[in-house]
C-alpha cells in the first residue's frame, strides 16, 4: 500500500474525516510538510488547537526525538494509529512508560523494520501503534485498527460537542 491508497481508504471508509496535508501553501510548520493527518471533524469546525489526528502518515524523521524509524530512507513512510487503551493492550500488552526526552520507548522492537505492526517508537505510552510501508496483508490487519481509532476520535468529538 502506498500513501495515496491509504489516504483513499480512510476517506472512503470513514465519514467526517478531514485530511490535512502539511504544505508550505497551507502554512504548516516546516516539519509537517508532506505529512498527512486524519482528523475527525465532520463539520470542519474545530479550531486548529482542537484538531487532533486519529491517524497520521509521516515521511521524515523529526529532530532528535524520533529517528528510530529511519524515515530518511528513500520511499519509506510510517502510518501511525492512535488506539484505545484496550486495543493496544490486546496487541502489545501494557503500554510502556513514556520515554525520556530524545529517546524511544523501551519495548525491544526494531522500529525501522518495514511492513510489521509495532508500538509507536515515541507515543506507545499513549496507545499509538505504527507500521512502515504496510503491504497488502499487513494493511488487512490495520483496517480494524483504523476503525478503532476512528470510533475513539468520533466518541471524543461527540463528548466535546455535548459539553459545548
Amino acid at each position: 500500500m502506498d500513501q495515496t491508497a491509504i489516504t483513499q481508504y480512510v476517506v472512503e471508509t470513514f465519514a467526517g474525516v478531514n485530511v490535512v496535508v502539511g504544505s508550505r501553501e497551507a502554512g504548516s510548520p516546516e516539519l509537517a510538510w508532506g505529512d498527512t493527518f486524519f482528523i475527525y471533524d465532520p463539520e470542519r469546525s474545530l479550531p486548529p488547537a482542537g484538531q487532533f489526528p486519529f491517524a497520521t502518515i509521516v515521511t521524515k524523521d523529526y529532530g532528535d526525538f524520533d529517528r528510530a524509524s529511519q524515515l530518511d530512507r528513500p520511499d519509506v513512510f510510517r502510518l501511525n494509529i492512535g488506539l484505545s487503551k484496550e486495543t493496544y493492550r490486546t496487541l502489545f500488552g501494557p503500554q510502556p512508560a513514556h520515554p525520556p526526552l530524545n529517546h524511544v520507548v523501551a519495548t525491544g522492537h526494531d522500529f525501522a523494520v518495514l511492513d510489521q505492526l509495532l508500538p509507536h517508537p515515541v507515543y506507545a505510552s499513549q496507545s499509538w501503534v505504527c507500521v512502515l510501508n504496510p503491504g497488502a496483508a499487513t494493511f488487512e490487519k490495520v483496517r480494524p485498527l483504523l476503525a478503532d481509532a476512528y470510533e475513539l476520535a468520533a466518541s471524543r468529538y461527540a463528548k466535546r460537542e455535548s459539553h459545548a
